[in-house]
C-alpha cells in the first residue's frame, strides 16, 4: 500500500490553515503553529476519503469564472423582469444536456454552475445515460439551451479538468 504524501492536497491544507487563523482572529505564534499542524494533519488523516487531486489549468478556470459571473448577473436581471413583468408568461421546460465530461469533479462543477445561475436548476445527473437534466424557468428552445450550456460551461470544463493527450497517464 502506497503512503500518502504529506502535502497531497495543498489547496485544502492552505484553506484549513487560513480558516483556522480567521476563526481565531489572531496571528499569535501558538495559532500559527496550530494552523500549520491542522493544515498538514487533517488532509493526511482524511487522505483515503478525499478524491485524487486534479491539476487545474488556471487561465481557462479564470475565464470560466468570469463567464459564470457575467451569466449570473444577466440571468438575475432576466428572471427579475420575467417574475416582476406585468404580462410575463414563462415557458418552463426540462432540458436534457448530454455530457462529454467524465471527470466527477467537473460534472459536479457543471451542475453547480447550472444551479447557481438564476432560472435554471440541475435536477439529475444520469451517469448511465451521460446527461444532466435541467429545469429551466423560461425556455422556448431546449435544444438551443443545451447547446449554450455545453458551449459556455462544459467546453471550458473539458479544458480545465480533462487530461491532455500528451499528459502521462492520459488515454489516447
Amino acid at each position: 500500500m502506497k503512503k500518502a504524501p504529506w502535502f497531497a492536497h495543498p489547496w485544502l491544507s492552505v484553506l484549513l490553515a487560513v480558516s483556522w487563523l480567521l476563526l481565531q482572529h489572531t496571528l499569535a505564534p501558538f495559532h500559527l503553529i496550530s494552523a500549520v499542524l491542522i493544515g498538514l494533519l487533517v488532509p493526511r488523516l482524511l487522505h483515503n476519503f478525499l478524491p485524487v487531486t486534479t491539476t487545474l489549468r488556471f487561465a481557462p478556470a479564470l475565464r470560466l469564472a468570469l463567464v459564470v459571473l457575467w451569466d449570473i448577473v444577466v440571468s438575475n436581471i432576466t428572471v427579475a423582469r420575467l417574475v416582476l413583468g406585468p404580462m410575463s408568461r414563462p415557458q418552463p421546460a426540462w432540458v436534457r444536456v448530454p455530457l462529454a465530461l467524465s471527470h466527477p469533479t467537473a460534472i459536479s462543477v457543471l451542475a453547480s454552475i447550472i444551479t447557481t445561475t438564476p432560472g435554471t436548476v440541475s435536477c439529475l445527473i444520469d451517469e448511465e445515460r451521460k446527461h444532466i437534466l435541467v429545469h429551466a424557468l423560461d425556455c422556448s428552445d431546449p435544444l438551443q439551451m443545451a447547446a449554450d450550456i455545453k458551449a459556455r460551461y462544459e467546453n471550458p470544463l473539458l479544458t480545465i479538468f480533462e487530461p491532455r493527450p500528451d499528459t502521462p497517464g492520459a488515454s489516447p
